[in-house]
């Protein structure tokens, strides 16, 4: 089983950033991507971006944050990262760390984190 914990959210002001951590313990032959969700008050939980356990270490990034987020990982696999620029209001959500399986073109969450909230304001 693997275990994942968030840090690194906050409030900040539009047109800023915040830098998302996400802490990953245990193992799982089962997950060969890790992924950063989000849910904003009232909406469903929605995949922000994604990368694969392949040799280019492929990244995925929903059209919102395409060009202002940044997925990655240590080469140990340890901690998975997610860089906000250009922050916007409708960024406010509480973002999750995911591990899981690639289904098309995006990653499944098997394990999840707790959540770390993330609040930008106009």
């Amino acid at each position: 089983a693997m275990q994942l914990v968030e840090s690194g959210g906050g409030s900040v002001q539009a047109g800023g950033s915040l830098k998302l951590s996400c802490a990953v313990s245990g193992y799982s032959l089962s997950v060969n991507c890790m992924a950063w969700f989000r849910q904003a008050p009232g909406k469903e939980r929605e995949p922000v971006a994604s990368i694969y356990y392949d040799d280019d270490s492929t990244t995925n990034y929903a059209d919102s944050v395409k060009g202002r987020f940044t997925i990655s990982q240590d080469n140990a696999k340890t901690t998975l990262y997610l860089q906000m620029n250009s922050l916007k209001s409708e960024d406010t959500a509480i973002y999750y760390c995911a591990a899981g399986l690639v289904g098309g073109d995006q990653c499944g969450g098997l394990y999840w984190g707790q959540g770390t909230q993330v609040t930008v304001s106009s």
